[in-house]
C-alpha cells in the first residue's frame, strides 16, 4: 500500500504528452505507467529490435520516431539511456535546440543527479531525477512492479513537489536523494541487487555441479527467508560457517570451490571476510575462532596467487 502522503491538487502535474528516448527495459514501462495516470505517451526513439518490440509491448500505437522528434511532440520527456550515454545525449540534444522551454526533462539515471542535465536547463527546461530502486524485464508485469516501489529522486527545490507527484502517480514511494548523495545511492543499490543475482547464479551452478536437480526449488525458501530476516534485523540475521567461525567448514569450502569452480573462489574469499568483520563486530563471532577463521581466509588469498 502506498502510504506516501498524496500531494495538494494544485502541486499534481498536469495531464502531459509523454515521450520516451531509449525503449529499454525502464522507458516503456514508465511511460505505461504514467498512461495508467491519465498522461498520454506520444512519442519513443529505440534503435535496436528488442527496443522496438518492448515500445510495441508496452506502448502499443505510439509511433517510433528520432529523439529530436520525440521531444518535439511530449511535454514530459523520460531519458531512459545508459548511464554513461546520458551526458553526450542531453548536451546533444541541448545543442540542437530539441529542448523547449518549459519541457520537463526526466531521466532515470541512479548515478546521476539533476546536475547532468544542466545543458538541457540552460535552454529552459525543467530538470527531475527520477530513479526506480527495481529491476527490470521489459515485459507488462514491470508496470505492476512499480507499485510500492522506491524511486531516488533528485530536482531543484522548486521541481521537488512535481517530482514527488509524478513518482506518486506511477505508484512508486519518493525518496529524497541529495545532488551529491547519488553515485554513493546508486553504489548501494548495485551492490545489493546486482551482485545478489551473481551470488544466486554462482549458487544455482555449484548445486547442479553437486547433482541437484532443481537448485531454484531448494534456493527460493533460503533465499526467501535470508532476505527477509536482514531487512528485518540486518548483521543480526548473519548464520553460517563464517559468523561461527567454523574455520574447518570455510577451509573445505575453499578447497571444493578451488577444484570445482575456481572462478568462484575470489568472490567467497571477499564475501567471506566480509562476513567475518560484520560478525565480529556484532558479536556473533567469538574472538578466539576469529583467529583461526581469519588465518585460512589470508591462506585462501594466497592460493590465489599461486
Amino acid at each position: 500500500m502506498n502510504t506516501t502522503p498524496q500531494p495538494d491538487p494544485k502541486d499534481r502535474p498536469a495531464r502531459l504528452t509523454v515521450g520516451v528516448v531509449g525503449a529499454g527495459r525502464v522507458g516503456p514501462a514508465l511511460a505505461a505507467s504514467l498512461q495508467l495516470a491519465g498522461h498520454r505517451p506520444v512519442a519513443v526513439s529505440g534503435v535496436s529490435e528488442a527496443s522496438r518490440r518492448r515500445a510495441a509491448a508496452l506502448l502499443p500505437d505510439v509511433p517510433l520516431v528520432p529523439p529530436a522528434e520525440v521531444l518535439g511532440r511530449s511535454e514530459l520527456v523520460l531519458l531512459t539511456v545508459p548511464d554513461d550515454a546520458l551526458p553526450g545525449l542531453v548536451t546533444g540534444l541541448a545543442e540542437t535546440g530539441a529542448v523547449r522551454p518549459g519541457q520537463l526533462l526526466v531521466h532515470t539515471s541512479g548515478r546521476y543527479g539533476a546536475k547532468v542535465l544542466e545543458p538541457a536547463l540552460r535552454a529552459g527546461a525543467l530538470p527531475l531525477a527520477l530513479h526506480p530502486a527495481m529491476t527490470f524485464t521489459g515485459t507488462p508485469v514491470d508496470v505492476q512492479r512499480l507499485a510500492g516501489c522506491s524511486f531516488g529522486v533528485t530536482a531543484p527545490e522548486e521541481l521537488r513537489l512535481a517530482a514527488e507527484a509524478l513518482v506518486i502517480e506511477m505508484g512508486g514511494e519518493p525518496e529524497w536523494i541529495a545532488e551529491d548523495k547519488r553515485p554513493l545511492y546508486h553504489a548501494a543499490l548495485a551492490l545489493g541487487a546486482n551482485h545478489l543475482v551473481t551470488l544466486v547464479a554462482q549458487s544455482m551452478e555449484l548445486l547442479r555441479t553437486a547433482g541437484v536437480d532443481a537448485p531454484d526449488r531448494m534456493l527460493g525458501p533460503l533465499l526467501g527467508a535470508a532476505l527477509d530476516n536482514a531487512l528485518r534485523s540486518g548483521d543480526a540475521a548473519l548464520t553460517g560457517p563464517v559468523a561461527r567461525g567454523d574455520a574447518g567448514t570455510v577451509a573445505a569450502h575453499i578447497g571444493e570451490l578451488r577444484e570445482h569452480a575456481p572462478q568462484a573462489v575470489a568472490g567467497y574469499l571477499a564475501m567471506a571476510r566480509a562476513t567475518a568483520d560484520r560478525a565480529l563486530a556484532h558479536g556473533l563471532l567469538k574472538p578466539e575462532l576469529a583467529e583461526d577463521l581469519l588465518g585460512v581466509l589470508a591462506n585462501g588469498t594466497e592460493g590465489d596467487a599461486r
